[in-house]
Order: C-alpha cells, then structure tokens, then sequence
C-alpha cells in the first residue's frame, strides 16, 4: 500500500513488523523508496494510528536485508517494542524535501489520471508498486486493473500537478494487463 495523504498533511512512510532483540527496537517495512533517509537516527516518527499518533525520535538505526531495525525514544524493552507490531509510521509530508527531477513521490501519483498520447482515457492511478528503480503504477482501468511501468520510453509525461500521466505504451501492454476472459 502506498503511502496516503492525511488530514493534517500526514505520509505513511512504514510500518512496524515486529520487535528485533531484546532492547526495544522494531523491525520496519518501509512504505517509501527513501528508507535510509527516512529511517535515521534524528528522525521524528508519528508512530500509531492516524488518528492518535505519537512524536518519538529514532536513536538508533540500521538496515538489515533492505528493511531498517530502529530503537525509539521511550520503547526501551523487548515488551515495549512487541506492544508496537503492527503500527504505523508518518512523517508530515512538508518535512520530505524535494526531489530530484523526474521523480515523484507515490502519493502524488495517486488519483492521477492516465491517458494515452492519443487522448484516450485509461484509468486513474490507486497505486504504485515497487522500488524507485522498478516502479509500476498500478491503474483502476476500464476493464480491470492495468500495471504500467513507471519509465520515460512509457509514461511520456507525468504531470502531478495538473494529475495527469500521459502513456505510449508498446503494442500489446495495456491487453497483456487486462483479466483473463475479458
């Protein structure tokens, strides 16, 4: 699930899967393609439901098979850190920064409409998949779920802030997608 938009401006960027030794620290599955600058030592997390977070600051961080092992402030012991399982991690989105150029933050491809260059509707894009360098957008199309590689030679211009992706997908893309019987 991609990270979402939140009243008060909040980013899902991961989410606890599970205490890691005995001092207190969580295992994370991040939800963000910028793991190791989100999950650093320094950071302030919004750790909890969307509704009720709580500020903590990571102390300790490291990265283990692609996935960050974090200690937080006031989770000291093995308990501590198992009460977490499961929980969400946010950070207020105007605290990511910016990008580099042609790149984009999933949620902002979220909700984007996509067109082929001739115009003709796709869908709109309910999620994206993968890692920065082999991102998919996962669109609702019109008969069924499409996934279109997120690269230059197909999503010709992707525009966030008019919410439009215009594609020229390569023959066959867009039916090799559609669901079997359709």
């Amino acid at each position: 699930m991609a990270p979402e938009p939140l009243p008060g401006d909040l980013l899902l960027v991961g989410r606890v899967a599970r205490a890691h030794g005995n001092r207190g620290q969580v295992i994370v599955n991040p939800e963000t393609d910028f793991a190791e600058d989100r999950f650093r030592a320094g950071q302030v997390m919004l750790v909890g439901p969307e509704d009720k977070p709580t500020p903590r600051r990571i102390v300790a961080a490291r990265f283990h098979q692609g996935r960050p092992i974090i200690g937080l402030e006031g989770v000291e012991t093995m308990n501590d850190a198992e009460a977490l399982a499961g929980a969400e991690l946010w950070m207020p989105a105007a605290s990511l920064g910016p990008l580099p150029p042609q790149t984009f933050y999933r949620h902002d491809l979220i909700g984007c409409e996509v067109r082929k260059v001739d115009d003709v509707l796709v869908g709109r894009v309910k999620d994206v998949h993968g890692t920065i360098e082999r991102s998919h957008l996962v669109v609702d199309g019109q008969r069924g779920e499409l996934l279109i590689p997120l690269v230059d030679a197909i999503c010709v211009r992707v525009d966030p802030a008019a919410r439009v992706i215009v594609i020229d997908p390569p023959a066959g893309l867009l039916e090799a997608n559609e669901p079997a019987g359709k």
